[in-house]
């Protein structure tokens, strides 16, 4: 067993992990990064780039049968999962070796092995050919683990007709119907994926509505269009059990109070993810773990023992790449000596269903709780220019801003390609922009970000394309 000495050893390849292991190379800190499965962690391999892949290739397929009147046909359109899959994976394939190589190019050590803590500044890593351990003893090291899937009681994974997301993005052939335990983003986003090649979608979701902590008229604009293309959706609904019945799957579900029977082919389980701490031994390091087995951290990113950080998935919500990859390289300032800390105002969030979900800073709701009064400003895509030219009309891009001085406090879009509308949003919250910085912006024309410049406008009530609310009389 050889002990080998580092500066920084990072736990983890994920969208936190690698990050971090690159920011600490390029800041001349002596790193290692360790990592048991395959470079990238879940986001590369088995959750963003795959699911999306799928999605973008199930909505060209859904367009393709629904464009007629563009005065566009075509005829005889088939999906070919296995061939899909095959693209999907070669998507996968190419990010995961880029992330590889930009480890080792920028100068850090990359080694696949399990780790674990033997102690408060070393680490054991174990290799799956037999090699004899190593001891890594590290001044600074980086939790990234991640996390996985829960499973519910009842609804065993076996990744062949109960699967959770990781399953459901293996599945080459097009199942006839799919039941999903949970209507939150991962269950939305992958049921939808199928629903959109023929599958037959219900969705039995525990809470009072699908996409809870989205804005909720956002939710229901993806509400309506999974029943508009023949789904299912049934809330206050528990699953309790399965069982065979004629080669089908029977699902139980308590749903208000009722006991009902769900026949499908296949069960999708996404009711949330659980942090990944087993088989660290992390109690050799001495860092306590929070409620739900979360690790809590600092706004350096740093655990109660010092020199131990922990960043992404694993110290809670929101569990997202772009946030993870934020913290990845805060950390890897931190332990270079910067004066850094995690002072980000908002963190944008995106949901893949049809239509897309994108939101940045508070809801309505929100900012009234916080002690705001808001104004509200409204743009739908019903009355956009270049929605109607590419067809896709479907929904709306809100601007909630202070009605005291018209600063942005939050930005939803629901809607055609509303994930790469928000960066605009996020910006200008991350900045403190008024709505007056967004209207005064000359936005071009024809595009869909308009509608985010006429909202902005409409919040105080100078929009030209839809009506302004009255505003109150002095008398």
């Amino acid at each position: 067993m050889a002990t080998i000495k580092k500066k920084a050893l990072v736990i983890g390849a994920g969208t936190g992990g690698y990050p971090c292991a690159i920011r600490l190379a390029q800041l001349g800190v002596d790193t290692m990064i360790v990592e048991k499965a395959e470079p990238g962690g879940v986001c590369l391999n088995w959750g963003c780039i795959p699911s999306k892949a799928l999605i973008s290739a199930t909505k060209l397929f859904h367009k393709a049968q629904h464009s007629e009147s563009m005065g566009v046909s075509f005829k005889g359109a088939a999906v070919d999962m296995k061939q899909m899959q095959a693209w999907k994976s070669g998507i996968v394939k190419k990010l995961t070796g880029g992330v590889k190589g930009l480890i080792k190019g920028n100068g850090a050590t990359y080694v696949k092995a399990t780790a674990s803590f033997v102690g408060p500044k070393s680490v054991r890593l174990k290799y799956a050919d037999g090699k004899p351990d190593d001891i890594v003893e590290a001044e600074h090291i980086v939790i990234a683990t991640g996390s996985l899937p829960i499973e519910i009681p009842g609804f065993k994974i076996d990744q062949k007709r109960i699967v959770d997301s990781t399953g459901a993005l293996e599945l080459d052939s097009v199942p006839k119907r799919m039941l999903c335990i949970g209507g939150g983003i991962i269950g939305l986003e992958l049921g939808q994926t199928f629903q959109r090649v023929g599958t037959k979608l219900v969705v039995l979701e525990g809470l009072g509505r699908i996409l809870n902590g989205v804005d909720e008229e956002c939710a229901k604009v993806v509400a309506k269009q999974i029943k508009k293309d023949g789904g299912e959706i049934h809330t206050g609904a528990r699953a309790t059990g399965w069982e065979e019945r004629d080669g089908a799957i029977v699902v139980k579900a308590d749903v208000g109070g009722e006991t009902k029977e769900f026949e499908t082919d296949i069960v999708l389980v996404a009711v949330g993810r659980w942090p990944i701490t087993a088989g660290l031994n992390i109690e050799k390091s001495g860092v306590k773990l929070g409620e739900r087995g979360f690790i809590p951290v600092d706004n350096r990113k740093q655990t109660n023992v010092p020199g131990i950080y922990a960043v992404g998935d694993v110290v809670g919500q929101p569990m997202l790449a772009h946030k993870a990859s934020h913290e990845g390289e805060v950390v890897a300032e931190v332990i270079a000596g910067k004066k850094t800390v995690d002072d980000a105002r908002c963190i944008p969030n995106i949901v893949f269903t049809e239509p897309e979900i994108a939101s940045v800073g508070m809801t309505a709701e929100e900012a009234k709780a916080a002690g705001h009064e808001v104004s509200i400003g409204k743009m739908p895509f019903a009355v956009s220019g270049r929605a109607m030219a590419i067809d896709e009309t479907n929904g709306f891009v809100k601007v909630i801003t202070d009605a005291k001085d018209a600063r942005v406090l939050g930005i939803h879009i629901v809607g055609p390609e509303a994930s790469d509308l928000i960066s605009e949003g996020a910006l200008a919250i991350e900045m403190g922009a008024f709505a007056e910085d967004i209207s005064l912006t000359v936005h071009p024309h024809p595009t869909l970000g308009e509608a985010l410049m006429e909202a902005a406008k409409h919040s105080i009530g100078e929009a030209v394309h839809l009506m302004n609310p009255r505003k109150k009389s002095a008398h």
